[in-house]
């Protein structure tokens, strides 16, 4: 892993992490096309053009110098496709973690291996130690995915969400 704006590859054993690039934004924008995955986090499917114009300023990192902004697109090996993403939000140690896959990769176990594999891969650099997800409380399969990962649920809510926490 580095410490600069761009994050490094990962890869788990059927996935392949790669740091965003605007050119996934057509493929991505099929793969989160589904109403359906923002039922718990809000908003609504983004078309290619709009992906591509959040890509850009999501690859550019944050303004903010004290903060990392690294997001990773995630290729299934076997057929090389795109099956969703990851990313974290880096700061004095802390990285802040979600990961969506699309719905039609979905009950295969991506989610699962790709929360493993970036907590790994963040707690593994040396640069983070400590890992945190919120997940909606009715969420349940983005809960199994952050237990899967070696979070566990605390007593803190942020914006109706509950707060997960892993210290490495």
């Amino acid at each position: 892993m580095t410490t600069t704006n761009q994050p490094a590859p990962f890869s788990t054993t059927r996935l392949d992490a790669l740091p965003l690039r605007t050119g996934y934004a057509d493929e991505m924008a099929a793969v989160l096309a589904d109403p359906a995955l923002y039922t718990f986090t809000g908003g609504a499917p983004e078309d290619a053009d709009t992906l591509r114009a959040r890509y850009e300023r999501q690859s550019a990192g944050s303004p903010d110098p004290a903060e990392l902004w690294w997001n990773w697109v995630l290729r299934v090996r076997t057929d090389d496709c795109l099956a969703g993403y990851v990313q974290a939000t880096v700061r004095d140690g802390q990285a802040e973690i979600a990961w969506v896959i699309g719905s039609g990769r979905q009950c295969r176990g991506y989610a699962k291996e790709a929360a493993t594999g970036l907590v790994a891969h963040l707690l593994g650099g040396g640069h983070v130690r400590t890992v945190v997800a919120h997940i909606h409380p009715d969420h349940a399969a983005s809960a199994a995915v952050a237990s899967a990962a070696g979070l566990t649920p605390t007593e803190v809510w942020e914006d109706g969400e509950v707060r997960w926490h892993r210290a490495g």
